[in-house]
C-alpha cells in the first residue's frame, strides 16, 4: 500500500501520519546525526520534531505525506550513482597503472571531492566491503525509484545501469556486502580489480 493511501487510512481514525525515512547509516544512528526526511502535516512535524532532534542532526519537512519517502528515494538514486562514478573512476585509475588509492587522495582535494569517494572509495581500495548499508536494501531502493519512474513516464537510465551493476553483486553472492562493493561488478566485467 502507497504511503499516502495509508496515511488517508490513518488520518481517517483522526491521528496524523509522518513518513520520515532517515539517511546515515549504521554511524548516523549511533551518534545521532541522522538526516531526517519527514512527509505529513507541519503541526504533526511540529510535535515529533523534538523526538526526531534525538536522532539526527538534519532534519526536514519536505511536504505532505510522502514527500519523506520521496526525498530518501531520490537520497538513493544520488548515492547508487556517485558510488558507480568512484568506481568507474578508481577501476579505470588502476586499469591505466596508476595508484587507485593516491588517486582517490588526490581526487579529495579537487572539485571530483565528496563523501562516497572519502568513505566508500576508501572501502574499495581497502577491499572492505562489511556493510553499512546492504547492497539488497539499496536494490529495495532503487526498485522503488524504478517502479515510480514508470508511473510518472519518465526515464532514470542510469538509475537503471545502477541497480543491474547491484544486481550482479546479489548474483556472486554479494546481497549482504556494504554497496561500496557495487565495484566488483565492474571488475568481474573488466577482469581487472582496483586493489
Amino acid at each position: 500500500m502507497a504511503i499516502t493511501a495509508f496515511a488517508k487510512r490513518i488520518n481517517a481514525l483522526g491521528c496524523d501520519y509522518l513518513d520520515a525515512p532517515v539517511s546515515g547509516g549504521e554511524v548516523g544512528a549511533r551518534e545521532a546525526t541522522l538526516t531526517i526526511m519527514v512527509g505529513g502535516p507541519e503541526k504533526a512535524f511540529a510535535l515529533a520534531k523534538p523526538l526526531f532532534e534525538l536522532m539526527g542532526k538534519n532534519i526536514s519537512l519536505i511536504g505532505d505525506n510522502g514527500a519523506g519517502q520521496t526525498c530518501k528515494v531520490a537520497n538513493q538514486i544520488i548515492v547508487a550513482l556517485n558510488i558507480e562514478a568512484v568506481a568507474e573512476a578508481l577501476l579505470f585509475a588502476a586499469s591505466s597503472g596508476a595508484d587507485p588509492e593516491r588517486v582517490r587522495k588526490a581526487l579529495m582535494g579537487g572539485f571530483a571531492s565528496s563523501r562516497i569517494l572519502e568513505v566508500h572509495g576508501e572501502r574499495m581500495t581497502r577491499r572492505t566491503f562489511d556493510p553499512g548499508f546492504r547492497i539488497e536494501l539499496h536494490q529495495k531502493d532503487l526498485n522503488l525509484a524504478l517502479d515510480g519512474a514508470r508511473k510518472l513516464g519518465i526515464a532514470l537510465p542510469h538509475t537503471a545501469s545502477a541497480q543491474q551493476l547491484f544486481s550482479v553483486c546479489a548474483a556472486n553472492g554479494g546481497k549482504a556486502w556494504d554497496h561500496s562493493a557495487m565495484v566488483r561488478a565492474l571488475e568481474i566485467m573488466a577482469n581487472k580489480t582496483v586493489a
